[in-house]
């Protein structure tokens, strides 16, 4: 067989295996990195869109926003990051890595929970700094950490709770964790007396395992969620379908459904990150 001859035939191969692929076809894949707390509603809509759009498959890597985030810097294959917070989609939309705008779909707040047998006695927010209590917290660059010490510092001064009530608080922490569902998780399994995470951590599954102790409003954060379609995202269109299913109303009921508390949709400013 000649030189022309083996050419055509390898070329001829080449397009049986690719059974009507063409190299500008995208992957079938869409690749979701979330933040932890959105592991439950994600799911969810992941599902209703792999339904809708057949041979798609929606992957996710649900950790702490700011892990995340560090993951897209340094080059992870992602098609969507949907953030805990502002800072973090802000950091890699300066670092030129997210397609557009980000837009807020989703607002979240913070709960004390107790183990349900309620080891450390717990009743009230002032319990926290009792001594030898044991707190757990997600780490300072976990949006939920960030926001936890937010909560903490707006108590200290508040009626009822002296000035240092946020650094007895803090004494009292004995693990730092990397993401929500890791300070869920020691409540749950009784290695902490009591952690702070998001109301929609609470979820029917754990629910009875934990004690709910609320934070009025006046003191509570309100933490705002962000959502992208990254710049190096292999599958555009899915990542567009994806991102368009979490905005839409079917997407926003499923958020609520999760415990979220849907949002108006709202550009981020890109500037300031952290």
């Amino acid at each position: 067989m000649n030189r022309r001859a083996l050419l055509a035939s390898l070329s001829l191969f080449g397009g049986v295996l690719g059974c009507g692929r063409t190299a500008n076809t995208p992957p079938p894949v869409v690749t979701v990195f979330a933040a932890a707390s959105l592991s439950g509603a994600f799911a969810e809509l992941g599902q209703l869109l792999e339904q809708r759009q057949t041979g798609l498959t929606v992957r996710f890597n649900f950790a702490g926003s700011q892990q995340l985030a560090l993951q897209i810097h340094q080059g992870a294959a992602a098609d969507v990051f949907a953030s805990a917070d502002e800072r973090w989609i802000r950091a890699v939309s300066d670092s030129g890595l997210v397609a557009g705008a980000a837009e807020i779909f989703a607002h979240n707040s913070l709960v004390v929970i107790v183990p349900t047998a309620n080891p450390g006695r717990i009743e009230r927010l002032e319990d926290l700094t009792r001594r030898g209590l044991k707190l757990v917290l997600a780490t300072e660059t976990v949006p939920v950490g960030k926001y936890s010490r937010e909560v903490l510092g707006k108590l200290s001064g508040a009626p009822g709770f002296g000035t240092t009530y946020a650094e007895l608080a803090l004494r009292n922490v004995v693990s730092f964790e990397e993401n929500v569902k890791a300070v869920a998780a020691k409540v749950q399994l009784g290695e902490a007396d009591a952690g702070i995470v998001y109301r929609s951590d609470v979820t029917s599954a754990t629910a009875p395992q934990v004690r709910i102790i609320p934070i009025p409003d006046q003191y509570n954060v309100v933490a705002d969620y962000p959502i992208a379609v990254l710049a190096r995202a292999r599958n555009e269109a899915g990542a567009r379908a994806f991102h368009d299913l979490v905005l839409s109303a079917e997407g926003q009921a499923v958020l609520e459904r999760h415990g979220l508390t849907p949002a108006g949709v709202g550009s981020v400013p890109t500037s300031d990150a952290p």
